[in-house]
């Protein structure tokens, strides 16, 4: 029988791998430029701390890990015979595969409270899982780059993490579009039209609007269970329009009446003139990609409080490649209340294939071996060896094919491996204290010294 994988993981090769690093050093250079730390958690977690922390479809998401030895030795024959699957599961079960990184997160900062400098800035780079059905773009098991700060209210993070958010996407060469709203001004929206269930198709009415005209979009509200009378409170909301300031604007006079709506509008203010300001004054800044301030924007209801952000990819269709939002009560769920925090999350898996379609990846961060030696036998080996040492000791990344196969095979195998330069060392090279350097994209060979060679494959 052939050998397979589970549905919905992957392998990856060297290539693949290549770039897979290329985006997760990308990521973690620009955290540690702004002064995050690295955490890594365990694969596992009880099932005490993940089971009921994502709601009742989370929990059924969840990879339940057998206990180890006699796993039946807790469940009784009748409990056996009823088949209850989630009952047994908490017999059988006392693990699980972590989810996301948020929860196991908000354990870690339970457990090592003491410990910790607040606020505390962390990111972490790692897999998760979840048993959901295997679709185009969506896996069992795929990796999240979360960066979040813990332990503080101040909006100067939340402009950090957007020149965080600009900055990477700047080296990636991604043309985006930023998105960003406050949790606060959906909140006034409902309180001043009287209607707070009905937020989400609120908004995804008004996201409607390009597609189906204003005449559709309030039919859609009407057919939602709004009233006239909450229809016309919205239409300057629906027909937003001008440059951030002017809908901040806008949106202050629609919700003049409600506290928490412009309070929403005030964080926002600050959000977006701070970065305004850092723009001016030549500093990175959100100025190089587009930042919109986009009402429809209303991911993790129950969860986010303050401002929420979604980055879409302007020359790819694909969904959002990067979200994130503040949120008041990360530690609550673990009986520690009161820790208020923002993150984000890059899509690693989605940036990956936005690289590749818009072939995106610089050169060298894809290429492995630079320099292949060839093998002609013990004495010329001999040779290569002290020039192969010296090679690595200048940073090249070099080999030596270990047979002293036929040359076809030799070359075969630097083409394979798209090696740019291979190495040739006969009794001439030998008597005269030199090698040749073939260039296997012109076919150019010429006899140099050690360092002539480490100069010419180092520029």
């Amino acid at each position: 029988m052939k050998p397979n994988i589970p549905k919905g993981t992957r392998d990856f090769g060297p290539v693949e791998m290549a770039k897979r690093n290329y985006i997760f050093d990308t990521i973690r250079e620009v955290y540690a430029l702004y002064g995050f730390q690295q955490i890594e958690t365990p694969a596992m977690e009880t099932l005490q701390t993940l089971m009921g922390k994502y709601g009742e479809e989370g929990d059924k998401l969840l990879f339940k890990v057998l206990n180890s030895g006699d796993f039946l030795s807790k469940a009784t024959d009748d409990e056996l015979r009823e088949r209850n699957a989630l009952h047994l599961a908490a017999k059988l079960c006392e693990k699980g595969l972590r989810y996301d990184l948020t929860v196991p997160f908000a354990r870690y900062v339970v457990m090592h409270r003491e410990e910790l400098q607040l606020p505390f800035k962390r990111y972490q780079i790692q897999p998760v899982w979840r048993a959901d059905r295997p679709q185009k773009g969506r896996y069992r098991e795929f990796y999240q780059c979360d960066a979040d700060v813990v332990g503080s209210d101040s909006l100067l993070n939340e402009v950090e993490l957007m020149q965080i958010v600009d900055e990477v996407f700047s080296r990636f060469g991604i043309r985006v579009q930023i998105k960003i709203n406050n949790r606060k001004i959906l909140s006034g929206i409902a309180e001043v039209i009287g209607a707070a269930d009905k937020i989400v198709d609120i908004t995804v009415a008004i996201d409607k609007l390009d597609k189906i005209g204003i005449d559709n979009v309030n039919q859609e509200l009407r057919d939602d269970g709004l009233s006239e009378e909450q229809i016309r409170k919205l239409q300057p909301i629906i027909l937003l329009s001008g440059s951030n300031s002017e809908k901040l604007q806008t949106i202050a006079d629609v919700l003049k009446d409600s506290e928490t709506g412009l309070k929403g509008v005030e964080e926002l203010r600050f959000i977006l003139g701070t970065l305004g300001a850092l723009g001016t004054a030549g500093a990175p800044s959100c100025t190089r990609n587009e930042l919109q301030l986009d009402l429809t924007l209303a991911r993790g209801l129950n969860y986010y409080t303050g401002a929420i952000f979604e980055v879409k990819a302007l020359d790819v269709q694909i969904g959002s490649i990067t979200g994130g939002g503040r949120y008041d009560n990360l530690t609550g769920i673990f009986g520690m209340p009161g820790l208020s925090g923002v993150g984000i999350s890059f899509g690693a898996d989605r940036i990956y294939d936005v690289l590749n379609q818009l072939d995106l990846y610089p050169k060298d961060s894809v290429s492995g071996t630079r320099l292949l030696f060839i093998n002609f036998g013990e004495r010329e080996t001999a040779y290569c060896l002290p020039i192969l040492n010296k090679v690595r000791a200048n940073g090249i990344s070099a080999e030596l094919y270990p047979d002293s196969a036929k040359m076809k095979k030799q070359m075969g195998y630097a083409n394979a491996k798209q090696i740019p330069y291979v190495v040739l060392a006969g009794d001439n090279e030998i008597s005269e204290g030199k090698v040749t350097l073939k260039n296997m994209e012109t076919g150019e060979q010429q006899l140099l010294t050690a360092d002539e060679l480490i100069a010419i494959v180092k520029k």
